[in-house]
């Protein structure tokens, strides 16, 4: 056997010797070692054995979370030269002003050139000079989030889309100042543009919609919530293009969209897995009706409270032809009665239901709730709240029995929101 070596080979040692596996192991096959550690505590661990093994470990991160100013932002430039995914996102309880500042962008900008993922929400401090300073340095920039972000304008954005043409991942949720121009950008550079979140953001028009459909042909989530501008030509121009990538819609409170949308989603996106549309109150029954047959193997959330024309029929419809249907919020439909759920398990299928909205449903009684349970055997939440003909006393005196992991709530502020609940919708 060949003497055991030290110092990469530069003195031999008599066998049986004790070696430091610092002298054994060059760094290529430290990393090799780090590489191999799928659990980020034992990733952490790593960097406590000695300095060298933390200088690997920081060359060798891919993702941090921080809350730094520019000096601290320097140093961690040095130190983790591969970063890719940095998060400098606060709380939207707990922000705190100035947060992250233009100027500390303008230090990411120039020292992590390589970076793939930031994260801003609700950092306030941060203007459009700070937006372009990440337009113009980090053009492998491929998700960006800016919600809350309330200074930032047409001017900071435009650069970022023009910039960053790897751009996928865009959110501006609340960014009022945020106009066509935006949209026009995006469909000129940004042809890779797979998420685009932009809710609150109430100047944008069906014109702007209509040209990023032109030049971002591949978008698979969209959220457009409270933009009050939106109509039935942007909504059906995106459901046209981007028919076999669509998945997730988001169009709460877009009080102009109305059954030509819904109808344009049934024809041509039937991958559709998630559609809000709460508060869209001119959507009928029919469009509800085409969309449960188009998109019946594939729709998995539904979101239509505040509909008030809704009835019976489309809802039976919905039930039992979504076989994948796991969250359903039907709040505020008056025009709900127990015949909605009387016929539901004809499909054919056990159903697969696990959030029910059903809050403020003036029509709904006991005798429905007990038709719906069933059917729906995996239900996790139910909201029962300001339901007139529904009580816990009735449903106990009724004998029902809902699943033994299910909540059920029938009282308390119709402004709460569940954290499972978000998930859905």
């Amino acid at each position: 056997m060949a003497p055991a070596r030290l110092d990469g080979g530069d003195r031999p040692q008599e066998e049986g010797a004790r070696i430091c596996i610092n002298d054994a192991l060059t760094d290529d096959e430290l990393r090799a070692v780090f590489a191999r550690l799928e659990k980020e505590e034992e990733r952490d661990l790593f960097g406590l054995v000695c300095k060298r093994w933390l200088r690997l470990q920081s060359s060798e991160r891919r993702r941090l979370r921080a809350r730094a100013g520019p000096a601290m932002l320097r140093r961690m430039t040095d130190r983790f030269p591969g970063l890719l995914e940095l998060d400098l996102s606060q709380s939207a309880s707990r922000s705190f002003y100035p947060g992250v500042t233009d100027s500390d962008l303008a230090v990411i900008a120039a020292g992590f050139r390589n970076l793939r993922v930031l994260d801003l929400q609700n950092c306030k401090g941060v203007t459009d000079v700070g937006m372009i300073s990440l337009g113009n340095d980090l053009p492998s920039l491929q998700s960006l989030d800016v919600s809350q972000c309330r200074k930032i304008t047409d001017k900071g954005l435009v650069a970022v889309a023009l910039g960053c043409s790897s751009l996928k991942r865009l959110h501006v949720a609340g960014s009022k100042s945020v106009t066509d121009e935006l949209l026009k950008a995006l469909s000129k550079s940004c042809s890779c543009l797979e998420d685009l979140g932009l809710a609150g953001c109430n100047n944008i028009t069906d014109t702007g919609l209509s040209a990023l459909a032109d030049g971002c042909r591949y978008i698979n989530s969209l959220d457009i919530s409270k933009c009050t501008k939106i109509g039935e030509i942007g909504v059906s121009r995106i459901a046209e293009v981007a028919s076999s990538s669509l998945k997730i819609l988001k169009l709460l409170d877009c009080f102009r969209v109305g059954d030509e949308s819904i109808f344009s989603l049934s024809h041509f996106c039937h991958n559709l897995e998630t559609l809000v549309i709460g508060g869209c109150r001119d959507v009928t029954d029919e469009p509800i009706k085409a969309l449960s047959l188009a998109c019946c193997g594939s729709l998995r959330s539904l979101r239509m409270d505040w509909c008030l024309n809704i009835t019976d029929s489309s809802l039976n419809s919905v039930l039992s032809n979504c076989r994948h249907l796991a969250a359903l919020d039907i709040g505020c439909c008056d025009k709900l009665t127990d015949l909605a759920f009387q016929s539901v398990g004809m499909g054919g299928f056990e159903s697969q239901l696990k959030v029910l909205k059903m809050s403020n449903c003036m029509k709904i009684t006991v005798s429905g709730v007990g038709s719906m349970l069933k059917f729906c055997k995996s239900l996790e939440y139910v909201d029962l709240r300001s339901c007139p003909h529904i009580t816990r006393l009735g449903c106990q005196q009724a004998g029902l029995q809902f699943p033994e992991c299910c909540k059920t709530n029938y009282d308390g502020s119709l402004s709460e929101n569940e954290t499972m609940v978000d998930v859905f919708f």
